[in-house]
């Protein structure tokens, strides 16, 4: 027997609905490339997007067509977000720092029907455009007197489409099981993979983002996204600031520390996202600046570990709690964190700083388990290593056009990470399944290893791989970037590390370099930094 409820269905639009009608005046900030700060709010934006919808009809779209985005986090794509899903088209936000193979391959396996592209990005498509087999128009994101230089066609001006579309539309009502976004993994080996999300899902995903287990949102957060929107929605901020009515600042393309602390002073900014990296630079940058406080209460944190040395750097520095944060591409991206429950603030520090290197609990509709090589389900108790899998209704079945399901068996989906998981439902990922490092048969974590290290005053990042030996197999090199004006060298780490790691988990090789390389999100390149170090002991030994 069934209930006697409506069947509403959960769609996009109605986040930027609700926004427009409780926060109408609410504001959007936005750093844009043409060198201003726009001002704008949930009503205007709600009005923009009407006009954009009406455009997109103009050119053509049809529900179900792929529209693609090269774009920073502005209020124009923004506006994008909710017009092209809310005419039942799905919008493909392509992240621009893969290379240039990549891009050519993902547009067309998403057989993408128009690119919309910020002016940063304009040259990066000309060399491309004679092989985008589907695509029938770009759209730079700007006006008339901004216009570029540039052999892409045919072209159209952003603002000049919207110019005398009317701010009302209807927008159409329909399944919220149908797609509304596709955005492809930043995987280093082979093609990117696409993860195509359902109204549904984003919906869902947007009210557990919004909710006290996760991003803990109010009218009173002010929200500054250092995630960028070209990857994994920005995770999820353009649609729960609207359903929240938090305000909103955009950073365009503005991702060095001066522009970060800039935007952060002039707004007040309470809330960051990002990367551990995105918080270091912000760090090095005040750091020199001589800023010891800041609106910031706090900055929540993942696509990587969150390392002990900045945990404690931020509360005891700049008073900033560092909220870890747990997700992929494929789940959401957001599933877990560690919001500053009163609970969690009223521990003693030092075990509550632990708990942040956590990726905190499961948030409301996802489920995790942990299994070993057999198959088989391990317990939650702590200690016990298997790989994490994850489900739940924002989490990928499936990837797009892609037959194979190895990824996902007996509906899990198969993360790639080593974690733990204890009897209170607390996540630790130990390593990535690719980058855990197997000596003489048993596990090293190279995450563990790197938060202890990240304590050093001395170091400002680092990085552990595991490098060939031929007795072990693999062993431990520590790869280090330090502090300006701080020297340090292998034997101050190696007695920092003395008493505090199993003796036979001590690097074998201290290495100092100047950076470490990145991805286009931020993350650390392992894999390059094997394929440069990966010998180096075998050449120490044959030596």
């Amino acid at each position: 027997m069934h209930g006697n409820m409506m069947d509403s269905s959960l769609l996009i639009i109605d986040l930027l609905n609700h926004g427009r009608q409780r926060f109408p005046q609410q504001q959007v900030i936005s750093r844009r490339l043409e060198g201003d700060i726009h001002r704008s709010n949930y009503q205007e934006i709600w009005q923009r997007s009407a006009q954009l919808a009406h455009a997109l009809l103009e050119l053509g779209v049809q529900p179900g067509d792929c529209i693609a985005s090269l774009a920073w986090n502005t209020h124009r794509h923004m506006e994008l977000y909710y017009a092209v899903s809310g005419i039942g088209a799905v919008l493909h936000t392509v992240n621009p720092r893969l290379f240039s193979e990549q891009i050519e391959y993902i547009i067309n396996h998403a057989e993408d029907q128009l690119v919309f592209v910020d002016l940063s990005f304009v040259e990066l498509l000309e060399p491309l455009q004679a092989r985008l087999q589907t695509v029938k128009g770009f759209v730079v994101m700007t006006d008339e007197a901004h216009m570029p230089e540039t052999t892409l066609e045919p072209l159209f001006c952003f603002e000049s489409l919207l110019d005398d579309q009317p701010i009302d539309f209807t927008w159409p009502r329909f399944d919220e099981n149908i797609a509304a976004a596709l955005c492809y993994t930043s995987g280093t080996t082979g093609n990117p993979k696409g993860v195509l999300y359902s109204h549904r899902a984003m919906v869902l995903h947007a009210m557990a983002t919004a909710s006290r287990e996760l991003l803990d949102l109010t009218p009173d957060t002010v929200l500054l996204p250092m995630v960028a929107m070209y990857h994994a929605g920005a995770w999820g901020a353009p649609y729960a600031a609207p359903l929240s009515g938090c305000k909103l600042v955009l950073p365009g393309n503005g991702m060095d520390g001066k522009s970060m602390a800039e935007l952060i002073a002039a707004e007040q900014v309470t809330v960051g996202l990002g990367v551990p990296t995105i918080w270091l630079t912000l760090h090095n940058y005040w750091s020199d600046a001589g800023v010891n406080k800041s609106s910031l209460t706090r900055v929540c944190v993942g696509g990587a570990a969150s390392p002990l040395g900045m945990v404690k750097l931020y509360q005891e520095r700049y008073g900033i709690y560092w909220q870890p944060i747990w997700g992929m591409t494929e789940t959401g991206p957001l599933a877990t964190s560690l919001p500053p429950s009163p609970a969690v603030m009223q521990l003693p520090p030092e075990q509550r700083y632990t708990l942040q290197t956590t990726a905190g609990q499961a948030a409301f509709g996802v489920e995790m388990g942990i299994f070993g090589g057999d198959d088989q389900p391990l317990p939650h108790d702590g200690e016990t290593t298997g790989e994490l899998r994850v489900r739940g209704p924002w989490i990928c079945s499936q990837y797009y056009k892609n037959p194979d399901l190895s990824a996902f068996p007996n509906g899990w989906l198969a993360t790639g990470d080593i974690a733990v998981i204890d009897a209170e439902g607390y996540m630790r990922v130990v390593d990535r399944k690719k980058d855990v490092i197997k000596s003489g048969g048993e596990w090293i974590s190279s995450l563990e290893i790197e938060s202890i290290v990240s304590q050093h005053p001395a170091v400002n990042e680092c990085c552990v791989i595991g490098a060939k030996h031929p007795k072990w197999d693999e062993r431990p090199v520590l790869i280090v970037v330090g502090n300006r004006g701080i020297t340090v060298d292998e034997k101050d780490l190696t007695l920092f590390l003395n008493g505090k790691i199993a003796r036979w988990w001590m690097p074998d090789q201290i290495l100092f370099v100047e950076a470490l390389p990145k991805t286009g999100t931020g993350k650390v390149l392992k894999n390059e930094l094997r394929d440069r170090y990966g010998s180096v002991l075998l050449a120490a030994i044959q030596v």
